[in-house]
């Protein structure tokens, strides 16, 4: 495919500037096998960082929103990459990265990790799920089919991305998965199952242990869509060891129905959901807002890094003509803006050559660069939220 082609020359050469260690060294580096821990994905070049942020701990209301976009960015590279990262910057239990079927692709083609951030007073689980690659154009099928899958006296949802979580092509949303009728035989599991059946065996070896969703783009999209199945499915012991869902860049995922549902859901469960959304992103502006509708509470920072929580965002559908004029003006704003990062925040925002090339590029399609982690990560190190005093943090055992 062209487009996978292109992908894979971009990030060669990137791997080609950034890895080095001699002239024999950088040769040898370049043509290592793309599973080796130090091979970046074209995302993962336009935010290098690893550490997490000292000045967010665990009991912090920022906690989980920092670990999760930091876990979301990692994601996009491979299991060898983020295994490295947990144990060895993190100091987490790394517990698998896995390539997940979809039925209706007939491939293997959505990515979750799993790890486990463990101390004497806490023991939780994050389930990451991978966004979009660029150059992938699998990726690309689950984010453009529109069609909808029917849900009785629940609501309509994005078939796509059902069918990237693990929906069973003729079996549906079955409560187990139906072996005998896949067609291509299934080369890897389905998603959804196997991080339920997985979940259910860690949570049953700790009572105290909980587990968090998140996910950037459309993993953001299966981030939310996974607890929507859990309901349907009634499964009494992660929805009641299930801290939150946090997204990143989610893109509308169901009809108006779907999101009461939902809300409601949460409500009973007391589960957190918040959606963040920085600036002009596009992708959380579409599909646009007529079949598919936002639900849940929106985390909304603009480009100066303030926080507010919104119903939704400002310009709620990405084809709108005073939004351009906004988006275009802040798209040269971040431009900008690239340059003093370093001197004003120090060598954690210092932004690269990739990232640049994609700022330049948004002033022609602006809302493409606000969807890169780099503003995600900064807004939660940087943003405004933790004085708002409304993202509280505590366990689900101690809510009234």
């Amino acid at each position: 495919m062209p487009m996978a082609m292109i992908g894979r020359t971009i990030v060669f050469l990137l791997n080609f500037f950034y890895i080095n260690g001699g002239f024999f060294g950088l040769i040898r580096n370049i043509m290592q096998d793309k599973k080796a821990a130090t091979y970046l994905s074209f995302v993962g070049f336009t935010d290098t960082r690893m550490e997490l942020d000292i000045n967010i701990k665990y009991g912090n209301a920022m906690y989980y929103p920092a670990l999760s976009i930091m876990a979301c960015k990692a994601a996009y590279n491979n299991a060898a990459y983020n295994q490295a990262l947990i144990e060895g910057q993190w100091k987490m239990e790394f517990l698998g990265y896995k390539d997940y079927w979809n039925d209706f692709l007939g491939r293997a083609d959505t990515q979750v990790v799993m790890f486990r951030d463990k101390s004497v007073d806490h023991d939780t689980i994050v389930v990451c799920f991978r966004g979009t690659q660029p150059f992938n154009s699998e990726d690309w099928c689950s984010d453009v089919d529109l069609s909808w899958y029917e849900f009785p006296h629940i609501g309509k949802v994005h078939s796509g991305f059902l069918k990237a979580l693990g929906m069973q092509n003729n079996a549906g949303w079955a409560q187990q998965v139906d072996h005998d009728s896949a067609h291509p035989p299934r080369r890897a599991p389905l998603a959804y199952y196997d991080i339920r059946d997985t979940l259910r065996y860690l949570l049953q070896q700790n009572p105290e242990a909980k587990f968090i969703v998140t996910g950037h783009s459309l993993g953001g999209a299966l981030a939310i869509l996974f607890p929507g199945i859990l309901f349907y499915h009634d499964e009494e012991l992660l929805l009641e060891r299930m801290e939150g869902v946090y997204t990143f860049g989610q893109p509308r995922v169901g009809d108006e129905a779907f999101g009461q549902y939902m809300e409601e859901n949460f409500r009973k469960n007391r589960i957190e959901y918040y959606r963040y959304v920085y600036c002009n992103d596009m992708v959380p502006r579409i599909p646009s807002d007529g079949l598919f509708k936002h639900f849940g509470t929106c985390v909304y920072y603009n480009s100066q890094y303030q926080a507010s929580i919104v119903e939704e965002e400002p310009y709620k559908n990405y084809l709108s003509i005073w939004g351009s004029i906004d988006m275009r003006r802040n798209a040269i704003y971040e431009l900008i803006r690239s340059f003093i990062m370093l001197t004003k925040y120090g060598a954690d925002y210092k932004e690269g050559w990739p990232l640049f090339f994609i700022r330049l590029f948004g002033l022609m399609i602006p809302g493409i660069p606000a969807h890169c982690a780099q503003d995600y990560v900064n807004s939660t190190r940087l943003g405004s939220l933790r004085h708002l005093h409304l993202h509280p943090f505590h366990h689900k055992k101690n809510r009234s």
